[in-house]
């Protein structure tokens, strides 16, 4: 029987994002709906490493299944580093991401591009069933553009401008953004571990 590793997520749109990233791992990735695993978990750690944690030893407890969370955000380094780990939860959490988005750029109105330096930060964090734990922090450089592009992306993705192609995350094909993502670097770097384990 193949084994499992359950993302502790409900976020479909980052469930395809990891299925591609560790696509060619010989187990099955399964949301926490997927699994039939419901709880509340309270994200109050002080950094994205903390909540990654945190996230993946509470679902860790209602199965003996390897337990994968990540928590990621974006920092502002104008804004002092906001939301950070805040990003999900920033202006509340129903508020759609077309009004945060706006909201930061209004902010940054007139501020010049040099100043404008941002990075999308992601922890990934994983518990084994025999109790081990492993966490990893990637990050991806870049700044806030002048006007949200791009329909590919979700979240900040469209705000966010990468130098390297002169556009936001948003308007990077999947290939692109999977390969240049802290997402994807974090999912990378924990992929070793995982391999060893399953």
């Amino acid at each position: 029987m193949k084994k499992k590793i359950i993302f502790a997520t409900g976020n479909q749109n980052k469930m395809r994002e990891i299925r591609q990233i560790l696509d060619g791992l010989d187990v099955e990735i399964l949301s926490m709906k997927e699994a039939g695993i419901s709880c509340d978990i309270v994200e109050d750690g002080e950094t994205f490493e903390d909540n990654a944690m945190i996230k993946a030893k509470e679902v860790a407890k209602y199965t003996d299944a390897i337990v994968v969370a990540d928590d990621s955000g974006l920092e502002i380094d104008y804004l002092n580093k906001e939301p950070g780990v805040y990003s999900a939860r920033y202006m509340g959490e129903d508020t759609s991401y077309e009004i945060k988005n706006q909201a930061l750029l209004d902010r940054l109105k007139g501020v010049p591009k040099e100043q404008r330096t941002a990075r999308f930060v992601c922890a990934v964090a994983a518990v084994f069933p025999d109790g081990e734990t492993c966490v990893r922090r990637e990050t991806i450089e870049g700044y806030i553009g002048e006007k949200p592009a791009g329909e590919n992306g979700f979240g900040y993705d469209p705000i966010f401008y990468i130098d390297e192609y002169n556009c936001s995350t948003a308007e990077l094909t999947s290939e692109q953004k999977n390969a240049l993502s802290h997402r994807g670097k974090a999912l990378r770097a924990i992929r070793g571990e995982l391999e060893k384990r399953i």
